[in-house]
């Protein structure tokens, strides 16, 4: 099949088949007489798990370490639930920030009655007090408190099974 109809089947775009090519965790496809990428169902399958595992927020990283031991059956899986637990790890992580987010959207809400003017909305005062009040020097400037991806951020120290 050429890359269209892959697209198709797997409900990706023609460009995300080439980066999960390009990024190694899609076999590079056979070519035609006329230079056309030839998939197989292999390819359909394979693709298929890549955007289960995005799915899941895994990183191509651990996606790459995944398909690792799918392809080596007959290694020991440790790192694959060492591997889980870490990801397992970062989405409670999320979640308590979450949950931090909620309480303090929660908070803000209650500084304010429906029905006032702007000028005395307490949301809007408490927003702009805290926009003006000094950060500490290692705060992020645009995002300091909010909660980002389920992974920590580049620059970050990377699990040993070199996930990205």
């Amino acid at each position: 099949m050429k890359i269209g109809e892959l697209a198709r089947l797997a409900q990706t775009q023609n460009e995300t088949i080439r980066y999960y090519e390009r990024a190694g965790l899609l076999p590079e496809a056979s070519r035609s007489e006329a230079n056309y990428r030839i998939y197989e169902q292999s390819h359909v399958q394979r693709l298929a798990f890549i955007r289960h595992c995005r799915s899941l927020d895994m990183t191509l990283g651990e996606i790459r370490t995944l398909l690792h031991f799918k392809d080596a059956p007959e290694e020991n899986c440790a790192e694959v639930n060492a591997l889980l637990d870490e990801h397992i790890g970062h989405v409670a992580t999320r979640i308590a920030g979450l949950r931090a987010l909620q309480k303090e959207l929660k908070s803000l809400r209650l500084k304010c009655r429906s029905g006032d003017a702007a000028a005395n909305c307490g949301i809007l005062s408490s927003l702009e007090k805290a926009a003006r009040a000094p950060r500490p020097p290692h705060a992020a400037p645009s995002h300091a408190g909010h909660v980002g991806g389920t992974h920590p951020q580049p620059g970050a120290s990377l699990p040993s099974s070199g996930a990205a």
